[in-house]
């Protein structure tokens, strides 16, 4: 029987070819395939050396660094963690800070102990304290910028207004990163390229791309045995307060090249805050004046060129810093990707807007990829044509000089890298392809109220998704102002299933398409495969993209399809290719950085001249963060403060211990009941038929099928004896995504519960194993637990859990979502056909999405009731990206 890959499109003739295609290029996921080859940079290839930059054998030990027990400048742990709590953790205001050790100092009063002092006397001695962390310093300095042209008395305004830019010593802060003891084993020093096979790449983080091994800097014989240590930049305005208008903020973040996607995802340390750039205004009647309007561009760029000075020495001549792992190396810097959205992508690339900042692509109705800009042929068209020309025919602004064009080697349009957040998640899917969904219902529906009507029922389909661990639900449905990049994620996971039999087919296969570019597309690591795929995807979308245009979406539009967050789909396989997974430099990691460096500081401002006071918050947050990682190398965080203090107390006054080296922890998510009862509580009568035969399974796994020996001869289980019941399990996996923790391994809860949060029922769907040599649907099943507990058998405690199967209804995906749909199974009277299963068979969680159908949701339904009120269930491979990888 011929099968088909949905993800290569291609079809194989018999099942067994099909499933070695699958094995050898979609298994995933799974711990990284054996690199068949790995070949390292053989002149930046980071060799150790001494603090004067003089090599040393690659086998020496590093210089020794402190590893004594000094808590400096806090008298001791409890001090330093009290610090780090209310200030950095609860951002508590001086007001309040003062407060609690009033309060901590009253204690000691009632109790006798007036003289003993609380851990601080009041907030000026804690904050004191933070200030005297030597440990992360990179001061702060700031400079002047003013118009430099001819001024009257009629000029604006802002031609006499002075800029103020805020700023860090980059060199400095390039340091502090690169010496965290933090990142120790997640750091890339040479870069390198993979291969699974001859004929197979494979790029994951910054180092493994092209654009890291191709530097020009390793042909200067000075640089021979330096270490590249590229510099990433991201750029994003942000408003702290859309109530008081005008409180807006310009923050630059830095991180280095080597540091691992994970790590610039995770860790809050390794993107920091370098500069807050000046954001000119001016009244309206100059607001669109063409000489305003090239000033804010060369205010912003020679800005980024002043901040950036101090690392152009050490990108031709090497400069020495330590790394995480002690070691120092002789460091080039590079000017390497800028995080951006598309408008700032305009500033910095000097296009027109509207135009593509990485191509010379005509920004048409097709707008399709065009021949690639660099800084040379920016250059030459600059030389050769007319202001209107470049303008008009190239897209150049030519009053824009990059700030690249100030740094050895920098190319702003190749540095570019793609924005999964704006470009493909908030921009094409979100603003793009739910926006027309819904120009589609109101352009065809009968009547204004009838299309309402429609796109209400469609809110409550995706209110009515089965929950699962991280959903965020739409109970009032879309209709809210403020979207957030995680309600546009979360959007995504639940819309195709909520839009089937109300738009045309062929709309949910374009959008579908859409959907598995972006999963692959935020895959932490890729090969040829993936990106074949990726290029294949983007050529089923396009094609099926005018589907809008048939339905008279986007006729009457002037820019068609001239999109340009569409067109830098185009862009995408090559970006991968030079910098690695676009999952490391997304825009997404500003974004989550502003609430940190930006809008928690604001808050605890005084909202009058806020950035200073920003500006400091900041300071003392990396000076505890350094402290922090100082201490942890030192090994003086083990154990948590009570306990170590406990400890510590002991090894000063041995004797003195009661014994009690932590205190309880009882678990109170489990109960001892009996299996009848349980029986009874889940309306399970054969639960006891069940749970004999998984035991026969159990003690003979190479026997006959269970099912079909005779109950008598299985293991006797008394109804009455007593187990232990869970309302949740914990399933951890290999999971390479933004939401992963060391190692790429991920954790989620699974629920099987009578009473989530009081309310009602909730029991959530799993994935269990079949054939762990088989992939995706070909391997596993769909099942939903109705309870976990442990049973003892001949002295071995068995974790099971009580199942209820759902089958294929059909033998492959659906033609039109790409989905698999399945069915709940039952038997000939229509009872749920159930199961007791080991939880190690359980490979993660699940989620089913209902076929709707056609008939309108109730508008009182429930989601709590979607898993027992639908006959059919597509099984959502959307709902996160390990399901998206895993199921095929």
């Amino acid at each position: 029987m011929a099968r088909y890959c949905r993800l290569c499109k291609y079809t194989f003739g018999t099942l067994r070819v099909y499933q070695a295609h699958r094995r050898e290029v979609h298994e995933y996921p799974r711990p990284l395939l054996a690199v068949w080859r790995k070949r390292e940079h053989k002149k930046l290839d980071a060799r150790k050396c001494d603090i004067n930059g003089n090599f040393i054998p690659h086998w020496a030990a590093p210089p020794p660094l402190p590893d004594d027990i000094d808590w400096s400048p806090f008298p001791d742990r409890p001090s330093f963690e009290f610090a780090e709590l209310v200030y950095e953790e609860s951002h508590l205001s001086n007001g309040k800070i003062s407060k609690l050790l009033r309060i901590l100092a009253a204690k000691h009063v009632v109790d006798g102990l007036p003289e003993y002092d609380p851990i601080y006397k009041q907030h000026k001695a804690l904050l004191e304290a933070i200030d005297s962390i030597e440990y992360g310093e990179a001061n702060w300095k700031a400079f002047a910028v003013r118009y430099s042209g001819p001024i009257t008395p009629n000029s604006p305004a802002w031609k006499r207004e002075t800029f103020i830019v805020h700023a860090r010593n980059t060199l400095r802060v390039a340091e502090i990163i690169a010496a965290c003891p933090d990142f120790d084993g997640k750091f890339d020093y040479i870069p390198y390229e993979e291969y699974l096979s001859e004929d197979c790449r494979r790029v994951s983080n910054l180092m493994s791309g092209q654009w890291a091994w191709k530097q020009a800097i390793a042909e200067d014989p000075a640089t021979r045995g330096s270490m590249l240590l590229p510099i990433v930049l991201g750029a994003d305005k942000t408003t702290v307060s859309v109530a008081t208008g005008n409180q807006e903020f310009h923050p630059l973040y830095m991180s280095i090249g080597n540091l691992h996607n994970n790590v610039r995802r995770a860790h809050r340390d390794s993107v920091v805050p370098v500069a807050f750039l000046a954001i000119p205004k001016s009244a309206r009647e100059w607001e669109g004046d063409e000489e305003f309007r090239i000033f804010k561009k060369l205010l912003y760029h020679t800005s980024i060129a002043k901040i950036l000075e101090p690392l152009r020495p050490g990108m031709t001549t090497p400069h020495v810093l330590r790394c995480p792992d002690g070691h120092f190396r002789r460091a080039i810097f590079e000017i390497g990707p800028f995080i951006a959205d598309y408008p700032e992508q305009v500033y910095l690339s000097g296009v027109v807007s509207g135009w593509c900042p990485k191509c010379f692509a005509i920004p048409d109705r097709v707008f399709v990829a065009g021949d690639a800009r660099s800084r040379a042929t920016t250059a030459d068209k600059k030389a050769t044509y007319s202001f209107e020309e470049q303008w008009d025919v190239f897209g150049i602004n030519p009053d824009v000089e990059p700030f690249t064009n100030y740094f050895p080697r920098a190319d702003i349009h190749e540095l570019l890298t793609p924005d999964l957040l704006h470009q493909l998640i908030k921009g094409t899917f979100k603003d793009h392809l739910v926006t027309w969904v819904f120009d589609y219902i109101k352009a065809t529906a009968e009547n204004e109220r009838e299309a309402n009507k429609i796109i209400d029922d469609i809110d409550r389909r995706i209110n009515a998704t089965p929950p699962f661990p991280g959903l965020r639900r739409f109970p009032q449905g879309r209709n809210f102002k403020q979207w957030t990049g995680d309600d546009s994620k979360a959007l995504m996971k639940v819309f195709l299933p909520a839009i089937v039999g109300y738009v045309p087919d062929k709309m949910v296969r374009c959008i579908a398409a859409l959907l598995d570019f972006c999963y692959i597309a935020r895959r932490s690591t890729h090969d040829s495969h993936s990106l074949a795929a990726m290029e294949h995807l983007l050529a089923r979308f396009e094609g099926l993209r005018d589907i809008f245009e048939e339905a008279g979406v986007r006729v009457d539009t002037h820019e068609g399809f001239a999109l340009p967050r569409q067109h830098a789909l185009f862009h995408y396989v090559r970006n991968i290719q030079l910098f690695g997974s676009p999952n490391g430099l997304c825009s997404s990691i500003t974004e989550s950085k502003h609430i940190s460096a930006v809008k928690v500081p604001w808050r605890a401002s005084s909202r009058h001249n806020a950035l200073g006071q920003i500006i400091r918050t900041i300071t003392r947050s990396n000076k505890i963060a350094a402290a922090r990682a100082e201490f942890g190398r030192r090994r003086m965080l083990s154990g948590d403060v009570l306990t170590y203090s406990r400890m510590l107390m002991r090894h000063l006054n041995r004797g003195d211990s009661d014994g009690s080296d932590s205190d309880s922890d009882p678990d109170s998510s489990t109960s001892s009941e009996t299996i009848d009862k349980v029986a009874r509580a889940l309306d399970q009568p054969s639960l006891v038929a069940h749970l004999r035969r998984f035991l026969q399974s159990q003690r003979d796994p190479d026997g006959p099928n269970p099912d079909l020996i005779p109950l008598d001869e299985c293991p006797y289980v008394w109804s009455g004896e007593s187990i232990e019941v869970y309302h949740s399990a914990t399933a951890t996996f290999y999971a390479p995504s933004e939401l992963a923790g060391p190692g790429g391994m991920h954790r989620e809860m699974i629920r099987a519960t009578p009473r989530w949060w009081g309310l009602h029922p909730r029991f959530d769907t799993v994935l269990v194993s079949l054939d762990r040599d088989a992939l995706g649907m070909d391997g596993m099943t769909v099942a939903r637990v109705r309870c976990f507990f442990t049973y003892r058998d001949e002295d071995v405690v068995h974790e099971c859990a009580l199942v209820e199967w759902f089958i294929l209804d059909q033998p492959d995906p659906d033609d039109v979502t790409g989905m698999w749909i399945v069915r709940p199974d039952v038997h000939a009277d229509g009872t749920r056909v159930t199961d007791v299963i080991s939880v190690d068979s359980i490979l993660r969680a699940g989620h089913l999405a209902p076929v709707y159908g056609t008939t309108p949701l109730p508008h009182d339904f429930r989601y709590a009731d979607a898993l027992d009120a639908f006959r059919r269930y597509y099984v959502n491979w959307y709902i996160d990206y390990h399901a998206h990888e895993t199921i095929c």
